[in-house]
């Protein structure tokens, strides 16, 4: 006999107590599905639909699913910094104007191709962060929610102050005749037969994709687990070497340059700037986004963006106070079915739809009143 250990495979994740595994999984026969595969077939599905939306739908609607877009770039870094690191904001607005303006000016005065006008906003918006996420490492919670809100209520006036630059509260629009050869900056390959606002689309759904699945690694790496780790328990993450000052100041950096890159693919949609589509309301609605997706999840960016700006338009548009109300009550009532978002709920929904289809070992069968269960 050999002494020489034979190979049994990789391990196995441990099940729960029970014998129940440690995700629920649906069973068909000897075949069970877990999420994971699951997840990866809706989201191929997804992107392929979007790929198809430009084809679809008309100019406007074509337009506002690419806002949607860059909105959700925004929401995902604040899921980042407050979802997943904890850390409460209610100034990415600003973030997002900052992005916006840097990449405009970017275009507009210094005539750079939107490529590195925008990667100009993405730098810009990283140091912006860092520097504004340096009062984390002293206060925490609901003052520096009161922070980063001043930072959301003191952008526009900065923009009005600094008027000869930014425009003040008129903004700016690029023109053929200010910036010729930039001017058709956002203008179709030749031969590719799309329509402007068709290759706006593409561009900004390729973004975006990207962005989500880089902050999806991100997240499920070593430098992720330490950024949960600082959420949930300072003390002990700072036991187990995670650096706390680097990890919250960084952060802050990264949710502020997702915040600036969807800023500066809003200037690449729209061609101009407007110190009134960076009000404060903006950064509440941005926070909205995250608690109606879901926080601390990868897709709950996207699904609260598209809610929080599509809603609106399924409402009656003739009697705009009344809608505001009825907006806001789809919202109160969203929250008191799903407190933990749209993902929340679907994550509930389908372990209790798995718990049905494959019940955990060991449980007795449901009868009617007076009946007895089955042999």
């Amino acid at each position: 006999m050999s002494d020489v250990a034979t190979d049994t495979g990789p391990e196995r994740p441990t099940p729960a107590a029970g014998g129940r595994p440690l995700w629920p999984r649906w069973r068909f026969g000897s075949r069970s599905v877990a999420p994971g595969p699951v997840k990866a077939v809706i989201a191929v599905a997804v992107v392929g639909y979007l790929f198809t939306i430009p084809q679809t739908f008309g100019r406007t609607d074509v337009n506002r699913f690419s806002l949607i877009m860059c909105l959700a770039l925004a929401a995902l870094g604040v899921n980042l910094l407050t979802g997943f690191n904890g850390q409460i904001s209610v100034g990415h607005g600003a973030f997002y104007g900052v992005g916006a303006y840097t990449a405009f000016l970017l275009v507009a005065d210094q005539e750079w191709p939107f490529w590195a006008a925008a990667a100009g906003a993405a730098v810009v918006t990283f140091a912006l962060g860092l520097l504004v996420g340096l009062p984390a490492l002293r206060i925490r919670g609901l003052y520096l929610a009161v922070v980063t809100l001043a930072l959301a209520a003191l952008f526009p006036q900065v923009l009005k102050r600094f008027g000869d630059l930014t425009g003040g509260s008129q903004g700016r629009q690029i023109t053929r005749q200010e910036t010729p050869e930039v001017y058709d900056f956002n203008r179709p390959p030749e031969g590719s037969d799309l329509a402007p606002d068709q290759w706006r689309f593409y561009v900004i759904l390729i973004v975006t994709v990207i962005a989500f699945v880089l902050v999806r690694n991100l997240v499920r790496s070593r430098v992720g687990r330490a950024l949960i780790a600082t959420r949930d328990n300072e003390t002990a993450a700072e036991v187990v070497g995670v650096p706390l000052a680097r990890m919250k100041v960084v952060t802050f950096g990264l949710s502020a340059m997702l915040a600036g890159i969807g800023g500066a693919m809003q200037t690449y949609l729209e061609g101009s700037v407007n110190p009134s589509k960076f009000e404060i309301s903006l950064s509440i609605e941005i926070l909205v986004m995250v608690v109606v997706g879901g926080a601390a999840t990868i897709i709950g960016p996207a699904i609260g963006a598209f809610l929080v700006v599509e809603l609106p338009e399924w409402l009656p548009s003739d009697t705009p106070q009344a809608s505001l109300v009825l907006f806001g009550l789809l919202l109160v009532l969203l929250m008191r079915v799903a407190p933990g978002g749209v993902v929340g709920l679907s994550r509930q929904l389908w372990a209790k739809v798995a718990r049905r289809v494959n019940p955990p070992p060991g449980a007795r069968p449901v009868v009617a009143s007076g009946g007895s269960p089955p042999d």
